[in-house]
């Protein structure tokens, strides 16, 4: 019971399961059509029952990091019939131009989001603040991870940057090799709790998943000497166990991140721009040359810079293109599942008669 608390799993998930004739259990890897799972079996696979998830079913299909009910199955994999409720979860645009969802789902009931960015030429603050709308948007606590910081030397101007972009969000300095912001991560490491990875490719997050385990458990790739670039090593995300007892998430270094229906993770990072909004003296303001604009009277004054308006304008955009999208996608799914329902009850009832 103690391992499985450890996992996150919580009395009344294990009971859900118990009433349904399963085992509560979570999700630690997906492989294509094939989910490992942790249970009080242990490790086990699973595969998602038809009748539940494909062909009009309701249940949310899985992802790391959920927790499901599983149906064990003697000498093959378990059947998967029900996705708990999340907690939180992280969603992008997906990359696919043919997906059919709209949204990729990258992980689910997570406490914590390190946003990782390395402290050298790939330093870039707009993706820092990319990543940081979407972990707003999740319901989790954001930390800024900056990693490398062997390598950096003076990287204060990084710093000041970060703090003036991310509004009190901690920011910690991290290097592998000195172990330099280590012991600040455990504060945020412990038991029960579970923290997702994002970042890009090379910014050093299976080194630090190695160095928190205590054992290399990720390969770990050099990093281009011409523009600080790392390729993939993580190919696949997964759910690791800390000695601490806190559970880790890993991702693969994403290059493309698409906002996806993040209005309310904007409103929380741009919480300053967001109070002025609505405070212009025309409801139609557009904040160009329009007298008594609020935001342009607090870059004049010093108290925005137009920097982080620019950066504001410019996620907004995407994040209003993707809810657009979304709203699209959602109203496709609706029909197609009508039609899917009529088709069956068109088989049930022998066809159309003539």
């Amino acid at each position: 019971m103690t391992e499985l608390l450890n996992y996150g799993l919580t009395p009344s998930i294990i009971q859900e399961g118990e009433s349904h004739n399963a085992q509560a259990a979570r999700v630690t890897a997906v492989y294509r059509d094939r989910y490992e799972l942790v249970c009080a079996q242990g490790q086990i696979f699973g595969k998602l029952k038809t009748g539940a998830y494909y062909g009009g079913g309701e249940e949310a299909f899985p992802t790391v990091g959920d927790f499901v009910l599983v149906q064990p199955q003697q000498g093959g994999d378990g059947q998967i019939i029900r996705t708990t409720s999340r907690r939180t979860f992280f969603a992008r645009r997906d990359p696919d131009p043919n997906a059919h969802a709209g949204e990729q789902l990258i992980a689910a009931n997570f406490d914590y989001v390190f946003i990782m960015s390395s402290l050298n030429r790939d330093f870039n603050i707009g993706r820092i603040q990319r990543y940081l709308v979407l972990a707003r948007q999740s319901g989790a606590v954001p930390v800024i991870i900056l990693s490398k910081a062997d390598l950096a030397g003076d990287f204060s101007p990084q710093l000041k940057a970060v703090h003036a972009a991310a509004n009190a969000i901690d920011a910690i300095p991290v290097s592998v090799i000195t172990g330099l912001g280590l012991d600040r991560l455990r504060d945020y490491l412990t038991p029960g709790k579970t923290v997702v990875f994002l970042g890009m490719s090379g910014v050093g997050k299976s080194s630090l998943l190695n160095a928190l385990i205590g054992r290399d458990v990720m390969e770990v790739s050099a990093v281009r000497e011409d523009d600080s670039r790392g390729r993939h090593t993580t190919t696949h995300r997964q759910l690791f166990m800390l000695p601490s007892g806190a559970a880790v998430i890993d991702t693969p270094g994403m290059r493309s991140l698409g906002l996806f229906d993040a209005q309310e993770g904007l409103s929380e990072t741009f919480a300053d721009i967001d109070a002025l909004l609505g405070t212009c003296k025309f409801s139609d303001c557009k904040h160009e040359n329009e007298p008594g604009c609020a935001v342009r009277a607090a870059i004049e004054g010093g108290a925005l810079s137009p920097k982080r308006w620019l950066s504001y304008q410019k996620l907004r955009h995407e994040a209003g293109y993707a809810e657009s999208k979304a709203e699209f996608m959602r109203g496709k799914q609706a029909r197609n599942k009508e039609i899917a329902m009529w088709s069956r009850r068109r088989k049930k009832d022998g066809g159309i008669r003539r």
